[in-house]
């Protein structure tokens, strides 16, 4: 789209929203304030770099696809992650998982791993000029091989995860001071069992053990923050999660740290967009990891659907951004991964303007005068008001492809770049 095209349909749009009592150049300037966090891990199928082969293997947890390009080393992740921010609006950080340690060839077990070994990650970042983001990896590994990790009833395998989730926060503060940015750390494991358990309160009396001694060091705020993840189940662990919702809101509550709300870890008639306010009533912070359950937990690219509508609309009608934290957590090996990557973040990124745009104080007066039917009208012909054109001129003041342009942009990457790998 020529430069004179976009900038005549701002002003149009413009004109349409401030009929409304909507200041488009205001919501833009908000914009600055949404960071979200892209997932190492949509580069290579969530397979690390713990090993030589460890690339070259098949996903950490179930990623589906083959589509060619597949980062196999750092330097490939870094630089498909480098083309997904030059072709991304607004600000970004990193989420790096710890199996994408630098290892440099050595074989560094998970209770071994130090802040060297993620320092060339650090500063990247700080060469990118991003803040950067943890997790702990309690998965693809024998000690997790029956299914147990930190609500192990294995005393040597629970103080061996125990021992890596103490080493990721302290990775995770030492990351958050050198970049002058919180690091958020978050904490999910697979723990569950396939069929019908007996002693379901014995091993979460193990997993608040664990955590408990895991979270012993209190880091300063402005260098970490932890969260926890609940989940419903997962495969084989189908009758019974551990960290359930209501064992990990429980704990976030009790030792106010961050509770994680994944959009696929929900029965799929549950919103995530509903829980924010809920929990922010009790905990100071949520961790959002956003994704598109198709059916559910299949961690499909973000589309801008009304599940995530309602998540950036829920934070922004109630000035929540200062209080949540944005990831998104997908993995799709089908399709192109940089395409995968830049259409997701833009689809959040979208949901965000929109909800900037909404003329909140207009619906909320229909709402408490108990005109339902004005508020229903409103909300249909919002759906239709020229979002598009304020996107486009988004995109065109951050210096990023506007419109369908970045296609082309990524289709010209896997001729240059994936295709030789």
């Amino acid at each position: 789209m020529k430069e004179q095209s976009i900038i005549k349909a701002y002003e149009l749009a413009k004109q349409r929203y401030a009929e409304l009592g909507v200041d488009v150049d205001a919501a833009m300037e908000k914009m600055k304030e949404v960071a979200i966090s892209l997932h190492c891990w949509q580069t290579d199928d969530v397979g690390g770099f713990e090993t030589p082969d460890a690339a070259l293997s098949g996903g950490g947890i179930q990623a589906t696809g083959n589509y060619p390009g597949k980062a196999t080393s750092i330097a490939e992740v870094r630089e498909d992650l480098e083309k997904v921010l030059k072709l991304l609006p607004g600000n970004q950080r990193l989420n790096l998982h710890a199996i994408y340690g630098d290892f440099g060839g050595e074989k560094v077990d998970r209770d071994q791993i130090e802040v060297k070994h993620y320092q060339s990650w650090i500063d990247w970042c700080k060469e990118q000029g991003i803040g950067m983001d943890f997790n702990a990896s309690c998965f693809s590994h024998s000690k997790a091989a029956d299914g147990f990790t930190l609500s192990s009833k294995n005393e040597e395998n629970r103080k061996f995860w125990v021992e890596h989730l103490k080493r990721c926060r302290a990775i995770s503060a030492e990351a958050g001071k050198q970049l002058g940015s919180p690091c958020v750390h978050n904490t999910w494991i697979p723990d569950g069992s396939k069929d019908t358990p007996i002693d379901r309160n014995g091993h979460r009396i193990l997993l608040k053990k664990s955590l408990d001694e895991a979270m012993e060091i209190d880091y300063p705020k402005e260098y970490m923050k932890d969260a926890v993840e609940s989940k419903l189940f997962g495969i084989g662990m189908e009758s019974m999660t551990v960290g359930s919702h209501d064992f990990y809101l429980g704990y976030a509550i009790k030792n106010n740290i961050l509770i994680c709300l994944d959009n696929g870890h929900f029965h799929p008639t549950e919103q995530v967009g509903d829980k924010i306010s809920s929990c922010l009533q009790f905990v100071d912070e949520v961790l959002l990891h956003v994704t598109r359950p198709v059916r559910w937990d299949s961690d499909h690219v973000v589309t801008l659907n009304e599940d995530v509508q309602l998540i950036a609309s829920e934070i922004i009608r109630n000035d929540f951004l200062g209080r949540v934290n944005i990831g998104l957590d997908f993995f799709d090996a089908s399709i192109n991964r940089i395409g995968a990557y830049v259409t997701g973040t833009r689809a959040a990124q979208k949901a965000f303007l929109i909800a900037m745009l909404e003329p909140t104080k207009l619906l909320i007066e229909a709402e408490e005068a108990g005109q339902n039917f004005e508020r229903l009208a409103m909300l249909e012909e919002l759906k239709t008001m020229p979002f598009s054109a304020v996107w486009d001129y988004y995109c065109y003041k951050e210096g990023v492809p506007t419109g369908f342009n970045y296609i082309g942009k990524i289709q010209e990457y896997e001729k240059e770049v994936l295709s030789k790998r």
